[in-house]
């Protein structure tokens, strides 16, 4: 594959500018023409790489996907209570929520977006959105949580809640205020040592 004098392949250039644009104005606002115009790549060079926007799409979550999963290990991997570990995904968003230009959850966006059922898109999104509950129930199951399922069915709805509410309130405290009612729903569903 033909690289730019950066170095990045049509392929990397693509992702990176629709990266870039899809977060900070929206998926379907941004166009294919604007996409290969400010990525300095032919139209051939999308369909034979993605296919399609909607596989370019796909792969722009799955990116965000994966710099999430990441996040979410280093973090882990600094802290023991389980407590504070159930409750990184909420400390990450705030950071998330304050780093950048805030247009909401790209997850929650993109289902926004795309509400069709089959839609790829749809797909990886459910798949991150089931990461993170998996998650959640194994560190609730790893703690001695009475019942991990409904503990993370409470902390998805605060979770969504506090990332839609950022998204309105342009500022983090949704997402804190979400944290903060998450610890209170932990303190009751995790046994207290005697």
């Amino acid at each position: 594959m033909a690289t730019s004098k950066s170095g990045a392949s049509p392929a990397q250039r693509l992702l990176d500018t629709a990266s870039v644009l899809f977060a900070k104005e929206g998926i379907r606002a941004v166009g294919v023409d604007r996409i290969l115009s400010e990525a300095d790549v032919a139209r051939a060079s999308l369909y034979q790489t993605y296919g399609s926007k909607d596989a370019l799409v796909a792969a722009y979550l799955e990116r965000q996907d994966d710099t999430i999963r990441a996040g979410q290990a280093r973090a882990l991997a600094r802290l023991t209570d389980p407590v504070d570990r159930v409750l990184v995904p909420f400390d990450l968003a705030a950071k998330d929520v304050r780093r950048r230009g805030y247009r909401g959850c790209v997850f929650l966006n993109a289902l926004t977006e795309f509400p069709e059922a089959r839609h790829p898109v749809r797909g990886v999104v459910e798949r991150h959105r089931e990461w993170l509950a998996d998650l959640w129930r194994r560190e609730l199951t790893a703690a001695g949580a009475a019942d991990p399922d409904a503990t993370v069915a409470q902390l998805v709805l605060l979770y969504d809640g506090g990332l839609a509410g950022c998204k309105s309130a342009r500022s983090a405290e949704p997402v804190l205020r979400a944290r903060r009612m998450a610890l209170d729903i932990l303190q009751r569903a995790l046994p207290h040592p005697s």
